[in-house]
């Protein structure tokens, strides 16, 4: 089972993000939402820029060199809580697993049709 586990895992890390960013962006659109939201969403996460995203997005890079390049992690992605495909995202102990889920949650809450403050986790005032 383990090196099953292993294998799936090795697979997402692999992912072009080129390939599955698309997706996100058509999640989003068929519930309204826009691919100006889906790449604030991306921003907000990693730290990118429009410019570094576009560049991820051109370049090919995998979801584990996505993540791994980003320049800055958002720390208030620790907020984001919540279940993705059956599984609590705050539970995953593997961080880069950790970090694809955080990404998969928030999309979810756009295509849910959340606001994009609590989505970010922007801190309500007072």
């Amino acid at each position: 089972m383990r090196a099953t586990t292993e294998k799936v895992r090795d697979r997402v890390y692999a992912y072009n993000i080129a390939k599955v960013y698309p997706l996100y962006v058509a999640k989003a659109e068929n519930k309204g939402r826009s691919k100006a939201e889906v790449d604030e969403i991306l921003r907000w996460l990693t730290g990118h820029t429009q410019q570094t995203l576009d560049d991820q997005l051109t370049n090919g890079a995998t979801l584990e060199s996505f993540f791994t390049s980003a320049p800055a992690l958002n720390p208030a992605r620790s907020l984001i809580t919540g279940v993705v495909c059956g599984v609590r995202v705050e539970a995953i102990e593997e961080p880069m697993m950790r970090e694809i889920r955080y990404l998969d949650k928030l999309i979810d809450e756009l295509a849910k049709g959340k606001a994009m403050a609590k989505i970010l986790r922007t801190p309500t005032p007072g």
